[in-house]
């Protein structure tokens, strides 16, 4: 503060929440001001909330403001839980600096954890089930009232992601529940034996997807083969001899490995790159899932 003080550089505009004019981000700036004998300051106001201005508050702090101890982290995300219960124990983490198993367990510490909330708001803004069981019956649902809408449609209307909205679509399509046995497993193990996933009784609000015939475990699916495909798409004239043909059969040949190759490929991940490389493949997981939605879509309307 001394130095910020007895330096000539013009203070940069501390952070000020309007409606109760208390000072966000920039008190050291606002003492080296006093310091110096000046009687104004510049300004940037913050128009939102009062926990909206905490939350910033808080962010900012751990972005370039003194470092919080752990305890005052904790007591930071106990009042974000408080006041953002929607949001998710990643995105709190973000803010407060912790780490998203550290925001859970004080969220089940929270006496606010009675409020029960069908959904939660990620670092990516949108807004997710809590329950993964829940957001496959939800799209199970939709499906059958709107068998015309596109995989994109329904994952956005469900809350879950494209990918798991292809498998809820692939399960119905073999007669299978949209839930997994182990999801199930494991929601009966949270609600009891009157929760949504045993037959007793189910939640309130949660859907019922009557399947269309006994349920087949996942090892019973057969694997769609892709190289005999690819080898008739490869003799394709309209495909063979145009530039983006041969570009697309590229990328499909360099995608189109068995299961002892992806296996390999997990074995040579570091550990330290696990989070990324996860992240850039699911991306293109859900490029590839809407490249594939827009072709079927295409050969219908042709159709």
């Amino acid at each position: 503060m001394q130095v910020l003080a007895e330096s000539e550089t013009p203070l940069p505009p501390i952070l000020v929440h309007r409606h109760t004019m208390r000072v966000i981000d920039g008190m050291h700036r606002l003492r080296a001001a006093e310091l110096r004998g000046e009687t104004h300051a510049k300004v940037v106001f913050f128009d939102g909330s009062e926990p909206d201005a905490f939350v910033l508050a808080v962010r900012l702090n751990a972005t370039h403001g003194l470092p919080l101890s752990r305890a005052d982290r904790a007591q930071a995300a106990d009042r974000v839980i408080r006041s953002h219960p929607q949001w998710s124990d990643r995105l709190i983490a973000a803010a407060t600096g912790l780490a998203a198993r550290t925001v859970s367990a004080i969220r089940k510490r929270s006496t606010e954890n009675g409020r029960q909330l069908n959904t939660r708001i990620g670092r990516d803004g949108r807004s997710r089930p809590l329950s993964a069981a829940e957001g496959r019956r939800r799209a199970g649902e939709l499906m059958a009232r709107r068998p015309e809408a596109s995989l994109r449609e329904i994952s956005e209307a469900a809350g879950i992601a494209l990918a798991t909205t292809r498998d809820v679509r692939e399960r119905l399509r073999l007669g299978q529940d949209p839930v997994p046995p182990k999801l199930r497993a494991a929601e009966l193990k949270q609600t009891g034996p009157n929760g949504p996933g045993a037959g007793g009784g189910r939640k309130a609000g949660a859907v019922t997807v009557r399947t269309m015939g006994p349920a087949a475990e996942p090892a019973t699916v057969p694997r769609f083969e892709t190289q005999p495909a690819l080898e008739i798409l490869r003799r394709d004239p309209s495909l063979r001899f145009t530039e983006v043909g041969r570009r697309l059969m590229f990328l499909l040949s360099l995608h189109s490995i068995n299961a002892p190759e992806w296996q390999r490929l997990v074995e040579a991940v570091p550990a330290h790159c696990s989070r990324s490389v996860a992240q850039v493949a699911r991306q293109c997981a859900e490029e590839w899932l809407w490249f594939a939605d827009r072709i079927e879509s295409n050969g219908r309307m042709a159709g």
